[in-house]
Order: structure tokens, then sequence, then C-alpha cells
């Protein structure tokens, strides 16, 4: 089992490439504004349900994930 530093390191540097890819992918990968993104927008009221963008970021987490633990086996 990896330790809690190397574990830290991990996330920090899978935390940084998604910053990056957010920065400078947008126009690339239009997350946030997928078909299945849903917004009301009522007057004063806007609400923002992500539900495209959710499944689509679970996805890729468990794949990293799973990746990872047959990497480290």
């Amino acid at each position: 089992m990896p330790s809690i530093p190397q574990l830290l390191i991990i996330f920090g540097i899978a935390l940084l490439s998604i910053g990056i890819i957010m920065q400078f992918g947008s126009k690339y990968l239009p997350l946030g504004k997928l078909p299945g993104d849903f917004v009301i927008d009522k007057g004063n009221f806007k609400a923002y349900f992500p539900l495209a963008t959710s499944i689509i970021l679970s996805l890729l987490l468990t794949l990293i994930f799973f990746l990872y633990k047959i990497l480290t086996k």
C-alpha cells in the first residue's frame, strides 16, 4: 500500500492535470456545456445541474483509479 505522502503527490498531480485541462482545453472539451447539463433561468433564480458533465467525470475518475489499482499491484 502506498504511503500517505505518495498518495498526496498523486492526488496533487491529478488535480493539477485537471486544472490545466480545464484552463486550456475548454474550447476542445466543453465540460459544463454538454447536452444533458440543465440550466433553469427564471428572473432572479438560476439553477445549474451538470448531469452529463458529472457522469463523464465520474467515468474518467473510475478509469483512472482502476488503472492506478492495476498498475500498483
